[in-house]
């Protein structure tokens, strides 16, 4: 009989989570998996889950709770000699992978796709020493993005992000950056950078509509040092998927990339605190597969 892991995030989904597990235990014992059941209580303890499952030679492991818990979940997948087969039921506020994967937000509706037997090979970025699965940001609204509290995100949902951001907006400073990349290098004033994996960051499925869960690449955008007008205009061009349109924008593919700055910064992955640059990223490309 086959092994999966189920870790659950029993806080997730308005503490819900713990209501769907007797079903997804049921419709993996139909597909002749032996499960075991983890629950999470502290950080980290789903990467160390995972951990043990690829260790252990799990045939599947499927994460039930938020974007935090998944990309815990896959931190512990990644590098692994034996990596299993990953399910996604998402519970979260965005969940932003889940999105870039179609699966839907629903849980019961995510819940049922447990049943398919249809895979997608999706790429792993590796961000210095850690891993992320949808973005990197360097700049004051991704320092402040960070900032939003689970109360705020559980509140207005993908709209906290975008209300913490614009407060960054009336005190607008562009950083020095360097930014290394396959085609080149970039230097200059800059008042944001994005390295996006997939087409979904902060619940907003139009920042990057040309990236794919598997094209190998991050989508970089540098947004330069403009006034408050030109701002506003590529402030829209985001939210209608034309950011590389704009011509105080810098667009560029890469499957690696390293950002230096001569100011003290700290970046932002996957919505959560990075590191203080400099950073480099790599792209793992199809390093996981998903149940889609």
């Amino acid at each position: 009989m086959k092994k999966a892991m189920l870790i659950v995030n029993p806080s997730s989904g308005k503490e819900e989570a713990l209501d769907y597990v007797e079903e997804i235990e049921s419709i993996l014992q139909e597909k002749n998996y032996d499960v075991d059941v983890a629950q999470t209580e502290k950080e980290l303890d789903a990467t160390k889950y995972c951990q043990d499952a690829c260790k252990n030679e799990f045939d599947l492991v499927v994460s039930l709770g938020g974007d935090g818990t998944l990309n815990e979940t896959i931190n512990g997948m990644v590098d692994q000699e034996h990596r299993p087969l990953l399910g996604i039921v998402p519970l979260g506020t965005v969940n932003d992978f889940a999105r870039a994967l179609n699966i839907p937000l629903d849980p019961s509706e995510a819940i049922n796709v447990l049943r398919s037997d249809k895979r997608n090979h999706v790429d792993i970025g590796r961000f210095n020493n850690r891993y992320f699965i949808n973005i990197v940001a360097v700049g004051a609204v991704a320092e402040a993005t960070y900032e939003v509290s689970p109360e705020q995100k559980t509140k207005f949902g993908p709209l906290a992000y975008v209300m913490e951001g614009f407060k960054t907006l009336t005190s607008k400073r562009s950083y020095p950056l360097k930014i290394e990349h396959d085609d080149g290098v970039w230097e200059g004033e800059s008042f944001l950078f994005l390295a996006a994996l997939t087409n979904s960051t902060a619940g907003f499925e139009k920042l990057s509509p040309e990236a794919e869960v598997n094209d190998g690449v991050v989508h970089g955008y540098i947004i330069k040092n403009v006034n408050m007008v030109r701002l506003a205009s590529i402030l829209t061009s985001i939210l209608r998927g034309q950011l590389k349109n704009e011509e105080d924008v810098e667009y560029f593919t890469t499957s690696r990339l390293r950002v230096t700055s001569s100011e003290s910064l700290i970046s932002n992955v996957d919505g959560e605190e990075g590191d203080e640059l400099p950073i480099s990223v790599e792209v793992m490309p199809s390093h996981i597969q998903v149940i889609v």
